[in-house]
């Protein structure tokens, strides 16, 4: 089955505009989540799907600086934007990263597409019950998951999150509980404000700006370093009714 990690990245972001090509360490955010995606060895492909505004062309031509397929769609109906760049690379399973989580994990991608393949279920995901760091694990589903959810899926946050409905319809599709021993789900590592890139900017740095570390090399770092939580520790979440 062919496994492709779809990266979602565009420009307007209303807490941190442009936040996706905002410089860490001597690369883009966006870089680095390819970068990090692209050393999991489970993954067939990776590709960007951006809006099809003016302002994303930014985002085309980091695609292209970085090697890497760029699809077009819908700015506000993700949804739809995923599922046709997953029908363009004929995807089989598809891995949902968004380009504001420069700790996405390759190993912890690994093994959830293991989990997922070998419980030959329909979706996986760690925010089902989270136990790892936000921003660190990804979401996975099979196309024709993706598939109904985008025929059936009416409310508009279950359009701009791309999966919401599969994930609220344990009736319809059969779920998977990635989960990893203990609890981490306190820290928060996507980056949506500035607080969030100063923070990942210093953790980058500490581990020497490179790409090849794990999500328990940063914990290492905050153990040492516990000031750094409290860069960004008083940013909120947003809900998925506020985008």
């Amino acid at each position: 089955m062919k496994r492709v990690a779809i990266i979602q990245a565009r420009m307007g972001s209303t807490r941190l505009r442009g936040k996706v090509l905002k410089d860490i360490g001597g690369e883009t955010m966006l870089g680095r989540v390819v970068r990090r995606a692209q050393q999991a060895a489970t993954l067939d492909q990776v590709v960007i799907a951006t809006t099809a505004k003016a302002s994303d062309e930014a985002i085309v031509a980091e695609a292209v600086r970085l090697g890497v397929p760029v699809f077009r769609g819908s700015e506000q109906d993700v949804l739809d934007r995923y599922y046709t760049t997953a029908a363009a690379v004929d995807a089989e399973v598809v891995v949902r990263i968004t380009a504001d989580c420069p700790f996405i994990d390759p190993q912890l991608t690994d093994q959830i597409i293991h989990a997922f393949m070998l419980a030959k279920v329909d979706y996986a995901s760690n925010a089902l019950d989270r136990t790892y760091p936000r921003g660190t694990v990804p979401e996975v589903m099979r196309v024709n998951a993706l598939a109904r959810a985008w025929k059936q899926a009416e409310e508009h946050y279950q359009r701009v999150h791309v999966t919401p409905y599969i994930y609220h319809n344990p009736d319809k599709f059969v779920l998977l509980s990635f989960k990893g021993e203990g609890s981490h789900s306190d820290y928060r590592w996507s980056v949506d404000t500035p607080e969030d890139l100063e923070f990942a900017r210093s953790v980058y740095a500490a581990l020497g700006n490179r790409d090849s570390f794990g999500w328990r090399d940063v914990l290492g770092v905050l153990n040492e370093q516990p000031k750094l939580i409290e860069i960004n520790r008083h940013i909120k979440q947003k809900t998925l009714e506020e985008g």
